[in-house]
């Protein structure tokens, strides 16, 4: 039986199929630039081998192997997920990694876990929300930040989609869902401003249409 999407306009919440071949899928359609551009924004994270990180919407755990190279024996990564195909290739992956855990968590309705964090990090998930969806992402992040820790968005960066080249518009109408196309209207660090969240740095990737927004509590 067919899985009701939660949300039916929304990009973000994947086929079966699409599940499975998630992280194929994307360095094919693009020609292999966003797995090179991810691994790049991890670097520039500058995580540190002790760094307790939550993963929100973690998918495959192909963010969250990158991550965990970073990391030593005092390091952990928690993933959230609610996708049953993706949840069994992130625990496969994972399967002998103590460190490195799974849980099937909604990230857009509140929730409460039993630690904090000093990194948080949510890979092109939040644009595919309803606005008043992501605020809760965020104040999930927030809630479950240490003072001073980190939230990183790794996400569409804020542009003008009719000064796009025309190609680049074309593949950008194509492939997203409308709630991308109101993401990238907004001022993210003004919205995040709001939430508590300060001491913005930015890194830009893909001819500046991505980017890595850090945001500290």
């Amino acid at each position: 039986m067919k899985k009701e999407r939660i949300y039916p306009d929304s990009g973000v919440e994947l086929s079966p199929f699409m599940s499975r071949h998630y992280d194929r899928v994307l360095a094919l359609a693009s020609m292999g630039y966003y797995p090179k551009s991810i691994i790049r924004a991890i670097e520039d994270m500058q995580i540190q081998p002790g760094d307790q990180i939550l993963d929100l919407g973690c998918g495959t755990g192909y963010n969250t192997s990158l991550m965990a190279s970073y990391l030593n024996g005092t390091g952990s990564i928690h993933g959230l997920d609610i996708s049953d195909e993706m949840a069994l290739q992130f625990q496969s992956r994972f399967s002998d990694k103590s460190h490195i855990t799974f849980e099937n968590q909604r990230i857009d309705l509140p929730f409460q876990l039993d630690k904090k964090f000093n990194i948080i990090f949510i890979s092109f998930v939040i644009h595919g929300f309803p606005h008043e969806m992501r605020h809760v992402v965020i104040e999930n992040a927030y809630r479950h930040l240490e003072k001073g820790g980190a939230f990183y968005i790794l996400d569409f960066a804020e542009f003008d989609m009719n000064a796009m080249p025309f190609h680049h518009r074309a593949i950008f109408k194509a492939i997203e869902c409308k709630y991308a196309f109101d993401y990238i209207d907004r001022d993210w660090k003004l919205i995040l401003k709001d939430k508590g969240f300060t001491e913005f740095t930015e890194h830009f990737y893909l001819k500046k249409y991505m980017r890595l927004l850090k945001a500290v509590k």
